[in-house]
């Protein structure tokens, strides 16, 4: 197992992992920040209606920003779950307390026959 496999691994061990059918359910709501890390590259194809687009590099500055605050439920995705399982990880360190990430991201999402926008 590679460094970067593990580090995913204990990410995602520490954090709630949620299915596509769960992130909906919670989008559908209303109440909660859905932020896409992926770089804007990767975003032109599409991306999860009323996501915000935070490239994960920039994270924890944008976190600091005060633009949403640490009580409130926040769910990250990437494009295939790895870098928000990380992602998810470092917004608990700063102190977010209702983390979670979607499993398998925008992969797994179209792959449940969800839409995106463009």
């Amino acid at each position: 197992m590679t460094e970067m496999t593990n580090k995913v691994s204990v990410a995602r061990a520490g954090i709630e992992n949620l299915t596509p059918g769960e992130v909906r359910a919670e989008l559908d709501s209303g109440t909660v920040v859905l932020i896409d890390v992926r770089e804007s590259t990767e975003t032109i194809a599409g991306v999860i209606a009323g996501a915000v687009l935070v490239p994960r590099g920039i994270l924890e500055f944008w976190a600091g920003d005060g633009l949403t605050t640490a009580d409130r439920r926040v769910i990250v995705c990437s494009s295939t779950g790895l870098r928000s399982a990380l992602a998810a990880q470092s917004l608990q360190e700063l102190g977010y307390t209702d983390v979670a990430h979607l499993a398998g991201g925008i992969a797994a999402w179209t792959i449940a026959g969800f839409p995106l926008t463009c």
